[in-house]
């Protein structure tokens, strides 16, 4: 059977890259739009490269020369592989780690050069601001509170939500390749973000969490619920405590995770875990949506 195309169907392919601490993430998606409904969003490919930059940028506050050239080399593949694709636009966005070295911006337009891909560095705020583009205004019923937190290597990005409005959001300098690499003392971070969150939820009533990031969605394909449904906070503690009890190379034979995916789990479930007991939410919902999603959707509605 020949299957043809509607003359009214217009599929279009837009990519966002994710430069993230702890993994740099090429994101290429398909928008279908017919007869004027709104556009309907789908992966076509995501390609997920464990390059992490925090490991310089926090403890020698620099990107290095060897995932200066690693970082060049991915993206001359990732250019190769939306012109495969077919790629009609894209935008790559660098975060934490690339914000705090103090080659940065140097690394970028080396970056640029050599590749053709053009990385914007962007802060905290602008970070939340791509997430919240993506699903995630359809997933927050009118009637209740939310806290968002959105946990990556070098930051952890929240925003609270109350009656289908944001309340307020702020980026704390916490994140999982930070945590884990203890070269500096955390405590007083986390000490005001514990003030913030027990601050900004205090007259919430029935507050959940919604939880992004590569980690959360880990542990919410482990616990083997169906999607929608949420995890609870007897669930993440219990999980918090096997996690540790296990070595890194148990975490990596028995539980099938990646290797930078095996040490970072446990400061992430941490963050979440804190979170929770700070707003008082019993829940964590994980939609599995994160920056390379936020800045497809962004492009696409010409907010980038």
């Amino acid at each position: 059977m020949n299957l043809k195309k509607s003359p009214s169907l217009k599929i279009e392919k837009i990519a966002g890259i994710d430069i993230g601490s702890n993994a740099v993430r090429l994101l290429v998606a398909n928008v279908i739009t017919e007869n004027g409904s709104p556009a309907r969003f789908s992966k076509s490919a995501l390609v997920r490269v464990p390059i992490r930059l925090g490991a310089d940028s926090f403890i020698k506050g620099e990107i290095s020369e060897e995932n200066k050239n690693r970082m060049i080399k991915a993206m001359k593949a990732f250019k190769l592989l939306m012109s495969v694709h077919g790629v009609s636009k894209s935008y790559a966005c660098a975060t934490s780690a690339m914000r705090d070295a103090s080659n940065g911006v140097a690394v970028a337009q080396e970056i640029y050069e050599k590749s053709a891909v053009k990385i914007n560095i962007i802060d905290g705020k602008k970070e939340a601001a791509i997430i919240f583009s993506t699903d995630l205004s359809t997933l927050i019923e009118k009637t209740k509170s939310y806290l968002y937190v959105d946990v990556g290597g070098g930051s952890t990005e929240i925003t609270i939500f109350s009656k289908g409005k944001i309340i307020n959001s702020k980026s704390f300098k916490i994140g999982t390749v930070r945590l884990l690499n203890k070269q500096k003392s955390f405590q007083h971070v986390w000490h005001s973000m514990e003030i913030w969150i027990k601050e900004n939820a205090k007259n919430l009533k029935n507050i959940h969490l919604i939880g992004s990031g590569g980690n959360i969605n880990k542990l919410f394909k482990m616990s083997g619920k169906a999607v929608g449904a949420p995890l609870s906070l007897a669930h993440i503690e219990t999980q918090f405590q096997f996690l540790k009890q296990l070595t890194y190379e148990q975490r990596i034979q028995q539980l099938d995770l990646n290797p930078d995916r095996a040490d970072v789990i446990i400061p992430a479930t941490k963050i979440y875990l804190n979170a929770m007991k700070w707003s008082g939410a019993k829940k964590v919902y994980v939609p599995k949506i994160g920056l390379a999603d936020g800045i497809v959707k962004s492009l696409y509605n010409g907010q980038l």
